[in-house]
């Protein structure tokens, strides 16, 4: 038998499983609540309501339809899920095809924020050659979300499925989320954010909902989970959009002495630059020396475009976002006015971010030795006490959480404000919510090393011990909010 003929008969016992399948696939859904109360909350974290989606291997649509998209296209090759699925989401479009037939994607003519993969990949002959294909339908913002389930419990689930405890499966590929993310690097994509859930398949009167919750998160013990969720997003399209102007937002409270240092020593690092200070009810004529400073003709001839405001709040997180709001490149980059983030180093930021290394930028201040009373002992040890919290809450790895200089998008930024709204006013100093909203929106984010200077001028606006209890209150916020979902 050739090669084509056996892949052929595949498709065609994949179609007619399916097929006999689909009249009780909601029965099935049914029997199996507690799995699948799971799946699609942790769906729920990755993808919010409104988003456009495709599914791959969509089934009768319990999935897509749960999710509540603004557009949804779902495509499976058994035609009797396909009626199934359209009988019950009208408001959605479903099509009947092979995603390994060259001409379904050819015929899809949008890009789509999500691209789910949903327990579809082990039934594909070349799983990377349909990766490939998937580009057309990709933007830069694109997120590919492949969900498969361990296979530590392809027994259990063989069992289960044999006692018709779960829907029986046919046999397919065993893959860990590390052969995932192989596969989509092979055809071009980027791994942003692996993702264990479920411990715990069942309801048993509440039971099982705790201890997914929080058993399912805790390091070594979520490698027993059964479910992994694989985000990247395509390389190719992120080429076709990379940014190529900067906003850099610097806040300053009594930092008289740092207005024109931080001009002086700014780099023209981009031919759209803009520079906005945000100046914070002072008592040292910060003020003066800002509306001073941005007339002065040699920064004006050196390329700057610069403006100055007065924050109407109090905090940093209040003077950064205003002037967000009102920042009109691409690219906004926070500088403190305090310098101690040397401003010579911003360039290393906007090469990440230009280049499309990153969505996100994060300053880390912990890797290079730091000059005397840069920061105290205590500071420093929090610091790193905080980087390992949140680089386990986040699932992407941070060295320095509290890096004043940070680096996003504006339509990224934009987003996480959206995305946050349901975390409320939590964070005065405005890093936190960045981070979180990047983290949610599932950014590429990739740290810059600094040498922290120690201040010339002022003093620091931070009190260690209040502010510190604010930030063990926002570790066990984000433990709840983001984590313990």
């Amino acid at each position: 038998m050739s090669l084509k003929n056996k892949k052929i008969i595949n498709k065609h016992l994949i179609k007619e499983h399916f097929d006999k399948l689909a009249p009780k696939r909601e029965s099935w859904i049914k029997k199996s609540k507690g799995f699948y109360f799971e799946d699609i909350k942790a769906m729920q974290e990755l993808i919010p309501d409104g988003s456009s989606i495709l599914e791959i291997g969509c089934g009768n649509g319990h999935l897509i339809g749960a999710l509540k998209p603004l557009s949804g296209v779902g495509i499976d090759i058994s035609s009797e899920m396909i009626k199934e699925a359209k009988k019950i989401y009208k408001n959605l479009n479903f099509i009947v095809a092979d995603i390994e037939d060259t001409n379904c994607i050819k015929d899809l003519d949008q890009t789509f924020d999500f691209v789910i993969i949903s327990d579809t990949i082990g039934y594909l002959n070349d799983i990377e050659n349909t990766f490939e294909k998937l580009h057309k339908v990709c933007n830069a913002d694109t997120r590919i979300i492949v969900a498969y389930y361990s296979p530590f419990w392809e027994p259990i689930l063989n069992i289960t499925a044999r006692f018709k405890f779960k829907m029986p499966e046919l046999p397919k590929a065993l893959l860990n989320e590390t052969d995932i993310s192989s596969l989509l690097g092979s055809a071009g994509y980027e791994t942003v954010k692996y993702q264990k859930k479920i411990i715990f398949p069942f309801t048993f009167f509440g039971i099982g909902r705790i201890l997914n919750r929080f058993l399912s998160c805790v390091p070594i013990l979520s490698y027993l989970c059964i479910r992994s969720y694989v985000v990247s997003r395509s390389l190719k399209s992120v080429l076709l959009d990379l940014p190529n102007s900067a906003s850099v937002i610097i806040p300053c409270r009594n930092e008289k002495g740092n207005i024109k240092n931080a001009l002086k020593r700014l780099p023209l690092f981009t031919k759209n630059l803009e520079i906005i200070f945000v100046e914070g009810h002072s008592k040292d004529g910060t003020w003066d020396e800002v509306k001073k400073t941005i007339l002065d003709k040699s920064f004006i001839k050196k390329g700057f475009k610069m403006r100055a405001i007065q924050q109407k709040g109090i905090g940093k997180a209040d003077a950064v976002f205003q002037a967000f709001s009102l920042a009109t490149n691409d690219v906004l980059i926070i500088l403190d006015g305090d310098l101690t983030v040397p401003p010579e180093d911003i360039p290393k930021f906007w090469k990440k971010i230009s280049s499309g290394e990153a969505e996100y930028v994060n300053g880390s201040r912990l890797i290079y030795p730091m000059e005397n009373e840069a920061m105290r002992f205590l500071n420093y040890i929090a610091n790193k006490i905080f980087s390992i919290l949140f680089t386990w809450l986040l699932g992407q790895r941070y060295t320095d959480t509290l890096c004043g200089t940070k680096v996003i998008r504006k339509r990224h930024f934009d987003k996480a404000c959206e995305r946050n709204k349901d975390l409320g006013n939590f964070d005065p100093f405005g890093d936190f919510f960045i981070i979180f909203g990047a983290a949610r929106l599932n950014l590429k984010m990739l740290e810059v090393p600094i040498r922290y200077k120690a201040r010339e001028y002022g003093e620091t606006q931070i009190s260690r011990f209040s502010h510190g209890f604010l930030l063990i209150k926002m570790v066990i916020f984000a433990f709840f909010k983001l984590k313990a979902t």
